[in-house]
């Protein structure tokens, strides 16, 4: 997927409509556009990762006078369209982030409209924050296996089909955290306090209560007067726990404050991530970007569906398990239910990069090439992760994302799966997430699901030589500071309000922080001390230490924006280095094409032929970002590569850089069964049409569009657009109500509402 940015040299694409800046409301990611989704909103499409990252959309060079007409808003950069697009479709991920840092675990699945507390609680039923569940009963007369005809199905069971057979796992399931990412709104799954509790920001403000039974925000409504929200179920309790309503149209809207566990207090998390929220604003609490069963769900139950019905305007959800269950690791389980063979179901701890997978899609806000909505597109364990999800890092449009610091690393909780992409661990050494961690049902694990009660454990494995040495290789006394982890795996992430371990695992570089500003593991403990002595004494203590700090040094040189033209040879330096992570190539080929142009077509085209299909789609970004108008041909020869992910990114460079095989293959993409439900190729073919004032073929490509993103409020405008221009208000009047409704104060819906019904 690319991301781009429009830039004042040429086209660009922003990542993905629903994906925000940071986060959306608290924490993760995170998005599901097509390729753009998991930043903030590009115009192509809607997303999922991650409050992760706003995007712009860059504009076309060129515009039709028919896209001139009074009810066709002008067409805006089109990578910020692309932006809006991904944002939209990567929404999901983005609030997936923000929630997950609240907490993981999900109960019971849910009616479409939430249902009652009972009627929700299911399975949570049995999980309390101070008794044990007790265990499921033995099956006694458990039938015997029955064999599985080969092309079955393999489709989703539910937890309760699992604790069948693995009953002692189940039990401890129903203790982890996993299990409570989401829970019903009451009591014991509650911790917040509802004793008539109130909070005032800058952004909002609420008073928390009970009401009988229920449990009750009152905080102002879309028109601006307060008003009483049932709480209906709750994310995450172990450090933030965030309260959501069910609307009268079946949307789950995340409400304005969440409880921070850890102080006890009421807090506006996202204006501490946002900034100031005004009605207007895509995070303000009644806006789809804080809509959960777009944004966060996705991350917080297992199978899930939501759906809209357009006669009626109502969303349903639904889902297998409201938790992070056993089928969200180990993958669908009917198959293994019914065979009871080993092989028929996923065991991450041995399955490399499919374990990895099942970590990362919500340990890490990223842009899915489809729709959330598409149930024939979601991804399945054994899919490859590159292919249908592009992860959130360093670049965001034409700038740096504010989820990282210059030198690349995650500055964001929730991001741990990019962090673990860059480290040496990672790259050189093999380790994946369940190298250290362990399952949530494994009975000897330690803190933080580590695999052992010692979070050096892992270390040592690799590292015994190191670790045996001690304080000759610490230099320091203090039992804290003989810890691996405190020097490499430093709490510099922040959770806004809480800190974090850097998966990043990298040495400590003081020098960076003197230079870009980029917090070090030695600044943790010696605040006090000025960031050149640190680094004095560092190089003092371990003379190779300057050669393990070259790469950070030469990341922040990249990446910093202050950089300049300085920045040219750090960046082709780690855009060639084979050794480097493709995440950070491809965001320094992106950022080498934005700054320096057409003159880095040389050592971009490259990238287009490289295994790794992230390098092979960043490049394909990178050159439409650079406006390298002649390198249109071996773009074109990517229209035919093997991974869905690169074609649909080589047409849209083309297509950025007026080259018509680019909008021919998109054409391509949109009627090819395989790929007609990417959202992107629709949008832009529609818009295409409109500019042409082909105002039938523009509503039917934007019709499809709505149908399969009806959260991307930006195509939704558009549609309206057309409608208008074509005569027909009606339509055009249900477009913009269905806009309004995902977000009531957008200001080009609201204008374009008042000069339809402004007297003729």
């Amino acid at each position: 997927m690319s991301s781009r940015r429009s830039t004042k040299r040429g086209p660009k694409r922003a990542g993905a409509p629903a994906a925000g800046k940071g986060k959306p409301a608290k924490g993760k990611s995170e998005g599901e556009p097509e390729q753009r989704a998991k930043q903030p909103a590009p115009e192509r499409e809607p997303a999922k990762h991650s409050e992760p990252a706003k995007q712009s959309e860059p504009e076309r060079a060129k515009r039709s006078a028919s896209a001139k007409k009074p009810g066709l808003e002008p067409e805006p950069a089109r990578s910020r369209r692309r932006a809006l697009v991904a944002a939209a479709l990567a929404g999901a991920a983005v609030l997936a982030v923000v929630l997950a840092y609240a907490l993981w675990g999900r109960t019971p699945a849910g009616a479409p409209d939430g249902g009652s507390a009972e009627a929700r609680a299911g399975s949570a039923e049995a999980r309390t924050d101070s008794a044990p569940a007790p265990a499921p009963p033995a099956d006694a007369a458990r039938p015997p296996p029955k064999p599985v005809a080969p092309g079955t199905p393999n489709t989703y069971v539910g937890s309760a089909r699992c604790a069948d057979c693995h009953e002692k796992e189940a039990a401890r399931w129903k203790q982890s955290w996993h299990a409570r990412a989401l829970s019903p709104g009451k009591r014991p799954w509650i911790v917040g306090d509802f004793n008539n509790a109130h909070f005032t920001g800058s952004s909002s403000e609420a008073w928390m209560k009970r009401a009988g039974e229920r449990y009750v925000m009152r905080a102002r409504d879309v028109a601006g007067t307060f008003a009483d929200f049932d709480v209906s179920w709750v994310i995450g309790g172990k450090r933030m726990q965030d309260d959501i309503t069910v609307m009268p149209d079946g949307r789950w809207q995340v409400l304005p404050v969440y409880f921070h566990v850890t102080d006890k207090s009421w807090v506006d998390y996202t204006e501490a991530k946002q900034g100031a929220l005004t009605p207007d604003h895509p995070f303000y609490w009644t806006n789809v970007r804080r809509m959960a069963n777009h944004e966060c769900l996705d991350c917080h139950v297992t199978a899930l569906r939501v759906s809209y019905d357009e006669p009626t305007r109502k969303w349903s959800t639904s889902f297998v398990d409201g938790s992070v269950a056993c089928e969200d690791c180990h993958g669908a389980g009917s198959r293994h239910a019914d065979s009871q063979d080993e092989h028929d179901i996923v065991h991450p701890t041995h399955s490399g990069a499919v374990g990895m997978a099942a970590c990362a899609r919500c340990h890490g806000p990223r842009k899915p090439l489809f729709p959330l909505l598409d149930p024939e597109h979601q991804f399945a364990l054994g899919q490859s992760y590159d292919e249908l999800y592009d992860p959130i890092v360093v670049t965001q449009g034409n700038g740096m994302s504010p989820e990282f610091f210059v030198d690349g690393k995650p500055k964001t909780s929730s991001f741990e799966y990019q962090g673990m992409l860059q480290a040496a661990c990672f790259r050189k050494g093999g380790a994946t997430c369940l190298t250290c961690h362990t399952a949530p049902h494994d009975p000897d694990q330690g803190h933080a699901e580590l695999r052992a009660k010692d979070p050096d454990a892992s270390c040592r494995k690799c590292h015994a030589e190191v670790a045996r040495a001690g304080r000759a290789h610490t230099h320091h006394d203090a039992p804290a500071a003989q810890r691996c982890i405190a020097c490499h795996m430093a709490p510099i992430v922040s959770g806004v309000l809480d800190h974090f371990a850097d998966h990043s695992i990298d040495v400590p570089v003081p020098e960076n922080t003197v230079r870009h500003g980029v917090p070090n593991a030695c600044g943790v403990c010696h605040a006090d001390k000025p960031p050149a002595a640190l680094a004095t004494s560092l190089l003092g203590w371990w003379p190779n230490a300057k050669a393990r700090q070259a790469r950070r040094l030469r990341l922040a040189d990249a990446f910093d924006p202050a950089a300049g033209k300085a920045s040219a040879r750090p960046l082709l330096e780690t855009l060639t280095d084979p050794a480097e992570a493709p995440t950070l190539r491809g965001a320094a080929a992106i950022v080498l094409g934005l700054r320096f142009g057409p003159q880095t077509a040389r050592a971009l085209v490259p990238l287009l032929d490289s295994p790794d299909v992230v390098l092979r789609a960043k490049g394909c970004e990178a050159l439409a970002m650079a406006r390298a108008t002649g390198a249109t041909d071996a773009l074109a020869r990517r229209l035919e590569d093997g991974s869905l992910r690169v074609r649909l990114t080589a047409a849209l460079a083309l297509e950025d850089l007026h080259d018509p095989r680019g909008e021919a293959a998109l054409r391509r993409l949109a009627e090819a069964p395989e790929s007609a439900n990417l959202v992107i190729p629709h949008f832009e073919i529609g818009r295409s049409l409109a500019s042409h004032g082909d105002f039938a073929g523009a509503r039917a490509e934007l019709t499809r569009v709505a149908r399969l993103s009806p959260y991307f409020t930006e195509a939704l405008i558009q549609l309206a657009a057309v409608a208008a221009d074509s005569g027909d208000l009606t339509e055009a009047r249900a477009r913009l109500d269905q806009a309004l409704a995902l977000e009531p104060h957008h200001a080009r819906a609201r204008a374009l509402r008042e000069r339809m019904d402004a007297p003729k």
